[in-house]
């Protein structure tokens, strides 16, 4: 549901500028409102659930993204369906790097790497799936059914979560509230530069200014969490080169996930002429690998471990996006893009599950909340920089009347094999099939 609402409004904003009145610039901040009040709030929501407890606070996530979906649906003017997707962005933060705890907590190490498949397949196809979705339901019904079908998702999963999961919490210790102010005002920063540079100017002095205050936020905080006895994010945390390559090797993933699906969900349209629902259909090579290749790939990582996986994955997402990228130079049929969107989602699929374990894996059990807050952070960065940079490269090379679509997805390919290359800085290793020891005391133990 959270990840599906990253991109599923991106099919119906040509509707909801005809029913609102919209402007181009108010339904960019629909998109934008959502994004930037998740990547800011995720750190410190994580910090919150392994205090108050991780059960306590996902279910209080999901109650208010549901609400907030319902102010969305509701929605009879700009500002507001804008001010109820940002609160919405809210819950996300709280709803997903809290659901990557609870796993993390409720596997043993020798199991985690399935679980991990499992979810990282569904939350990979919600992605892929957002514009298809979102093409489907505005079609059929109406743009504010995008937002009605999370109200019984929630009504349904909250008593679940309640009733069947185990409470679990991180250290105690106590919440740095000026370690959370200064981590999510320095993603405030750096995100909204990143999204404002294709629009305002990379070289303007409100990216420039954005990007300088994030920084320096940042610094900040590092200082901060090095000094303070209850740190948020204890830095040792970086020491553990699995846990470091982990985190790069998900925000080069994400970014180039994230900039495919916005540029191919777009091709399918402009170019091959489909509608928003059959365009979504014609990604089905790529997005159903997800979910069969996903559960599989986990099982995977509890056999072989994770650099493998990441590599191999990241590469072939490479050879598959830099495939399509060269094929599109001249006229082509969708039969031909088959295979390497295939090619593309089975790298997807053996590197996210793997990547995510590695990050959430490396640390002891009781730090798999602030260590699942970290990569969700990371992604959510990865993803927001990989749009924004290469939607510059896409817009001045001709867009889709000239070069733009070929070097767009060059760039995911590049993005793909930085990932790759990030993913050898991850501990080789075989699973034990009994109980192992957690790889940080390994590593910096």
């Amino acid at each position: 549901m959270v990840a599906l609402d990253v991109l599923v409004v991106a099919a119906a904003l040509t509707t909801i500028r005809a029913d609102l009145g919209a402007t181009a610039e108010q339904l960019e901040w629909t998109v934008n409102a959502y994004g930037l009040s998740f990547a800011m709030l995720l750190m410190t929501a994580a910090a919150i659930g392994d205090r108050w407890g991780r059960r306590r606070t996902y279910a209080g996530g999901l109650v208010l993204f549901t609400l907030a979906s319902v102010a969305c649906a509701l929605a009879t003017s700009l500002p507001w369906l804008i001010a109820a997707r940002a609160i919405q962005g809210v819950g996300a933060a709280v709803v997903m790097p809290l659901a990557m705890g609870l796993l993390g907590a409720a596997f043993p190490p020798e199991r985690r790497g399935w679980a991990t498949g499992v979810f990282s397949g569904v939350t990979g196809l919600a992605v892929l799936g957002g514009p298809m979705i979102g093409g489907a339901v505005t079609e059929g019904l109406a743009w504010q059914w995008i937002f009605w079908i999370n109200v019984p998702v929630g009504l349904i999963a909250i008593p679940l979560v309640l009733r069947n999961i185990p409470e679990s919490k991180g250290p105690i210790r106590r919440l740095d509230l000026t370690g959370a102010v200064l981590i999510s005002l320095a993603v405030l920063g750096l995100v909204w530069g990143v999204v404002h540079g294709q629009g305002s100017g990379w070289s303007s002095a409100e990216v420039l200014g954005s990007f300088a205050a994030g920084v320096v936020l940042l610094a900040a905080f590092a200082v901060r969490e090095n000094r303070t006895d209850h740190p948020m994010v204890p830095l040792t945390f970086f020491r553990n080169r699995t846990f470091s390559a982990a985190n790069s090797a998900g925000f080069f993933l994400s970014a180039a996930l994230f900039s495919a699906v916005f540029f191919l969900s777009q091709y399918m349209q402009v170019v091959l002429g489909s509608g928003p629902f059959m365009a979504g259909l014609k990604l089905l090579p790529w997005t159903a690998t997800l979910f069969i290749v996903g559960p599989i790939a986990g099982r995977l990582v509890d056999r072989v471990g994770e650099r493998p996986l990441v590599v191999i994955g990241l590469g072939l997402q490479a050879l598959g996006m830099l495939w399509v990228s060269q094929i599109s130079k001249g006229s082509v049929e969708y039969y031909e893009l088959i295979v390497p969107l295939v090619i593309t989602g089975c790298g997807v699929s053996l590197a996210m599950p793997a990547t995510q374990n590695a990050s959430v894996g490396s640390l002891p059990r009781e730090s798999v909340g602030m260590a699942a807050g970290i990569y969700s952070m990371t992604r959510q960065l990865g993803g927001a920089a990989g749009v924004a940079v290469l939607g510059s490269v896409f817009a001045s090379a001709g867009g889709y009347a000239g070069h733009g679509f070929t070097r767009a997805l060059a760039g995911c390919g590049v993005l793909s094999l930085l990932g790759a290359l990030s993913g050898l800085g991850i501990t080789a290793r075989r699973r034990a099939a009994g109980p192992v020891v957690p790889r940080a005391m390994e590593e910096v133990g």
